[in-house]
């Protein structure tokens, strides 16, 4: 837990071939009524970093369950259809292929 209260989650993601600009392009436009869901599930702070084609995604999350209620919301889901399925690979169920990451050192500098 990090010292604002918040959950440190961070997931591994696999673009599709060729996807990067795309999914770029998605995230610097993102439609603001999945902007709202994503802060509404109390997600504070999201990063993506790159290494095509895996991005990883470091997030602040006000509890456990932030990223699961997230993807099953009706916004997601079309996100989801709509814009990143393309882009990404996804499990059967629809859900993004999110491959936990296991946080094993933090460091953060005294105020």
């Amino acid at each position: 837990m990090s010292s604002n209260g918040l959950v440190r989650k961070a997931y591994q993601l696999t673009l599709s071939a060729n996807s990067l600009p795309d999914y770029i392009y998605w995230h610097e436009n993102i439609w603001p009524e999945l902007v709202e869901r994503i802060s509404s599930e109390g997600i504070a702070r999201v990063a993506l970093f790159e290494n095509h084609p895996t991005v990883f995604l470091y997030s602040e999350i006000s509890d456990e369950e932030s990223w699961e209620r997230l993807w099953k919301s009706e916004v997601h889901a079309r996100w989801a259809v709509e814009v990143m399925q393309p882009l990404m690979e996804y499990r059967d169920d629809g859900i993004v292929d999110a491959i936990p990451l296991k946080e094993i050192w933090y460091w953060e500098s005294s105020p």
